[in-house]
Parts: C-alpha cells; structure tokens; sequence
C-alpha cells in the first residue's frame, strides 16, 4: 500500500509497510521538520521528474557500521593504496564550507542506468536549508585549493545518513569519505547509512541489512544527542 501524506502534518506511516521496492508513501514537502522525522524512521524522500514527491524504505539497506575493529564485517574497509593517498597530503578536506557547492556538483554527477538526478533545485533548496540550521553536513576534497571531490549527508543521533559523492579527480570522494569515518567514530557515531547498495560502497566495508535489522539499530539512537551545529 502506498500512502499520500497529509501536507498539514509531516509524520509517517510504519516503515515496514513500504512495497517491494521500498516505496512507502508520496506527497508532502520537503520541510526540515519531515525531513528530520524522516531520516528518524529510516526513511528518505528520492524524487522522481514529472512525479508527486516519493519516499522510500528500503529493505535490504546498506549500513556501515562503526562500533566494530576496522576490517569487519559489516565494518570501514581502507585499502592500503588508500590509505597511502590519505597519507600522502595530497588532498586537503574541509568540513562545511562550501555545502551548495558540493550539492550541486553531486547533482551533475551522471550514473549508470539513471537519467537525470534526483538531486533536483527543490532538494538542493531544503538541504541547504538543513544545513543552515546545522543538520546537514559536507566533507569537501581540495586540491591546490580547488575543490575537487566531497560528499554530503544529514546527522541524525548518533549516525551520518549519506546522500551523495562526487569526484573530480581520482579517489578524492574516497578521501573526503575515509575523513568523514574518521570524525564520526570520534564523535561516537554508531553508523553510517548509506541507503543503496553500490560496488563503491561495498568496496569500503558498507553491507545490505534487513530493513527490521535496520530499525531496530535505529531504535538505539538518541535523537537528542544529535550534533547540530557547523562541523569542524
């Protein structure tokens, strides 16, 4: 069953009533309030031209977690040519900075079997709009002071809910990402959401999860715990 939202009340029905495909319900806004509510019952809007708004939980839903030893399942995978990048002091990273910049390069980015992006000015208008009010976050990739890659995402308790990369130059989202692991394992962070299952993601220690497993993990975070404000 697919629900419309009430444009006037911006709760959710259960997330375990989404179809097959993670469709849950359509309509509403983008306001920060459903968003926050939202990204609090695992749940994400992905907007669709020419179509009312759609949100979405998935199942399986691909997490990395961070309470665990680097290398283990489910757990951050570096490899050493990576490392040896972050080592190398070749890329610069900045957190908040430069957000609508990073946005909006994540919106040109093409990717296979998709056309357009789901990155649309109206999505672009409310996380800037989160971001202002300290609940959307950027890890941005410099080169030579020029930026060159970085990714951004919405903090929720204690877990980075990830919405997109991009990359310039090579390995340099990889980068602004391994920084990004890093903050969040120091600021107690228990994981890091990242929605859909990629090769890339796979790549980095990301594994799908049970959308019960899922909740349930969510239903461990403290929500007003979470750490609002410009990142340093």
């Amino acid at each position: 069953m697919i629900y419309r939202l009430d444009p006037d009340y911006p709760g959710f029905p259960d997330p375990e009533e989404a179809g097959p495909d993670g469709l849950l319900a359509v309509g509403g806004d983008l306001s920060p309030q459903r968003l926050v509510n939202a990204y609090c019952q695992g749940i994400f809007p992905w907007p669709c031209e020419g179509e009312p708004l759609m949100w979405f939980s998935l199942d399986p839903r691909m997490v990395l977690r961070l309470d665990g030893q680097e290398g283990a399942e489910g757990g951050f995978r570096c490899s050493k040519s990576l490392r040896r990048t972050v080592r190398s002091g070749r890329f610069e990273v900045r957190i908040d900075t430069c957000f609508e910049e990073v946005i909006r390069h994540c919106a040109d980015v093409e990717r296979d079997g998709q056309d357009g992006t789901w990155i649309t000015p109206e999505m672009i208008e409310a996380y800037t709009l989160l971001h202002r009010l300290g609940l959307a976050h950027s890890f941005e990739t410099f080169r030579d002071g020029h930026l060159v890659g970085g990714l951004y995402g919405v903090s929720v308790g204690q877990m980075f809910c990830g919405e997109s990369m991009f990359h310039l130059e090579r390995d340099a989202s990889k980068v602004a990402f391994v920084r990004l692991v890093e903050f969040c394992i120091a600021h107690g962070f228990k994981f890091i959401d990242a929605q859909q299952e990629t090769a890339h993601l796979a790549s980095l220690g990301a594994r799908p999860m049970p959308r019960k497993d899922y909740l349930a993990l969510l239903g461990t975070l403290d929500f007003s715990q979470t750490l609002i404000g410009k990142w340093e």
